[in-house]
């Protein structure tokens, strides 16, 4: 039985994947339970699934999903939440930013009692960042903290590294992300009321380019109109 599923949203990250994978595997071979990678890619057409195979090749418990009429990373995270067969959930991005050996110690706090879902932050007493993480990134980053504020006290809801049990995330209220920030979306659908985080050191991505644009802040500005109007219908 797959004790943890671990889901990454790709495109046009197959220079990051190999490395990624074995951080991954080297950080969960000594915590016990099986486990499984989910790489959900948007047909990036970059020697993805020829990495994939590598990796394979040698033993990892790594599996392919190429989605080729579809593109979004909140989608690819759903699709990979669907898919996943391990009792905890783990989402991550595949550039390098969030520190795999950081997983066991989120599973250990979703072990707690009562905890719904656990964040990897960036916020929090023991966390950082890269010094050269830009000055246009951290305003940008607690603008949209500050936004998320009414439907969480999370010091870092915009996190992309999160975790959370997969019999919560089958309880989901209908989910309908727009752009990028998944996980604050599922805080919300989830009716996730403990949060807990966990302190990360956020690096810069390692190969690759940065898929924010100002296209994904606006959709995250209407992401959050849509969330207020559905807790303001959906009042618990």
């Amino acid at each position: 039985m797959i004790n943890a599923s671990i889901i990454i949203p790709t495109f046009r990250e197959a220079d990051n994947l190999e490395h990624l994978v074995e951080r991954i595997v080297q950080s969960m071979c000594g915590s016990g339970g099986a486990f499984e990678v989910i790489i959900v890619d948007d047909n990036s057409q970059d020697g993805t699934e020829q990495v994939v195979d590598r990796l394979r090749g040698v033993g990892h418990p790594v599996r392919l999903i190429t989605r080729r009429n579809e593109r979004g990373l909140s989608s690819a995270v759903i699709r990979g939440l669907d898919e996943a067969g391990g009792e905890f959930l783990v989402c991550m991005d595949a550039d390098l930013s969030h520190p795999p050996e950081v997983i066991p110690a989120l599973l250990d706090a979703l072990r707690q009692p009562d905890v719904d879902f656990v964040i990897g932050s960036r916020y929090v007493d023991g966390a950082g960042t890269d010094a050269d993480w830009g000055l246009f990134r951290q305003l940008n980053s607690r603008i949209a903290t500050w936004l998320a504020r009414p439907f969480t006290g999370a010091r870092d809801p915009m996190s992309g590294f999160f975790a959370m049990r997969r019999d919560r995330y089958l309880k989901h209220d209908p989910l309908s992300p727009l752009g990028y920030k998944i996980g604050l979306e599922l805080i919300v659908k989830c009716n996730c009321r403990n949060v807990k985080e966990v302190p990360i050191h956020f690096a810069q991505r390692r190969c690759g380019s940065s898929k924010l644009t100002l296209k994904q802040q606006w959709l995250y500005v209407c992401h959050v109109g849509r969330l207020a109007g559905y807790k303001l219908t959906h009042r618990r």
